[in-house]
């Protein structure tokens, strides 16, 4: 897909759970918006049976809010995603996430990191780079990890937003009334990226490099597929206007395919 033309290019955004399109990298999603991208947002979890209904509603409206386009497994995988048959659960989200692709022909794809702690964050991320891979030249040009639970070890692509982006992502993340009511992630939003707007130029362009003039950061990894391999992208700042960066020689997929600290060691608590 082109982004000019009658054609509007597209990301495609795994969401691990209805939330998560406004905590992993809603900055970026939305820097890509503004651009003229089309954001599909694929949500792959509605939670517990209890809550699915409130948490289908809830992710319609944040996205309805956000601009961007919402999607829904047609069978949202259970709560917690790790739990019962793992082998057919990630069977079936890789067949959805690969249908999706065929259909929608993103240039780009959006998920968590496979090493993100959480097992269904896992999973989905572990999902997105197996379709992706598999997809070769028909795939999109660019994968994009976002870290949550766990930290990104290899983060090249920092984005800097400000006060104005903020407020507009935590009003859309404040049609999750319920998820707020357990644990106000408001405050994880803005924490973070606050924290990245310090830390974030240093992990992502190197060590003395001085903090982001603007107030926040998100920050991610950057891969390409190339000869048969997972290349990591070269730092650089997001420029929504022109988003698909190069390639360094750094090859990731001993990285990406290794097992997990909750693979070895399991979930927290």
């Amino acid at each position: 897909m082109s982004s000019n033309g009658a054609t509007r290019a597209t990301v495609l955004h795994l969401a691990p759970h209805a939330d998560d399109e406004l905590i992993g990298a809603p900055a970026t999603l939305m820097a890509l918006r503004d651009a003229g991208w089309r954001v599909v947002n694929l949500t792959c979890s509605l939670g517990p049976p209890t809550d699915a209904e409130r948490r289908r509603a809830e992710v319609s409206e944040a996205c309805r809010r956000a601009g961007f386009a919402s999607e829904i497994l047609d069978e949202p995988l259970a709560d917690r995603l790790g739990d019962g048959d793992v082998a057919s659960a990630r069977a079936r989200l890789e067949a959805e996430v690969s249908s999706r692709l065929q259909r929608l022909r993103p240039r780009l794809v959006v998920a968590p990191s496979p090493h993100d702690r959480h097992r269904g964050h896992e999973m989905v991320g572990r999902a997105a780079l197996k379709v992706g891979g598999a997809a070769g030249g028909d795939g999109p040009e660019r994968l994009w990890l976002w870290g949550l639970w766990g930290e990104l070890p290899f983060p090249s692509l920092a984005v800097g937003f400000g006060e104005e982006r903020m407020t507009e992502i935590l009003a859309a993340l404040e049609a999750h009334a319920g998820e707020l009511a357990r644990n106000d992630y408001r405050r994880l939003v803005r924490g973070r990226d606050v924290m990245n707007a310090s830390l974030g130029p240093e992990r992502v362009f190197g060590f003395g490099t001085g903090g982001s003039s603007r107030p926040y950061v998100e920050v991610l990894t950057e891969l390409g597929r190339t000869s048969g391999t997972w290349k990591l992208g070269r730092p650089r700042w997001l420029d929504p206007a022109s988003p698909i960066g190069d390639l360094g020689d750094i090859t990731l997929d001993g990285w990406l395919e290794a097992p997990s600290l909750t693979d070895r060691f399991g979930p927290p608590g």
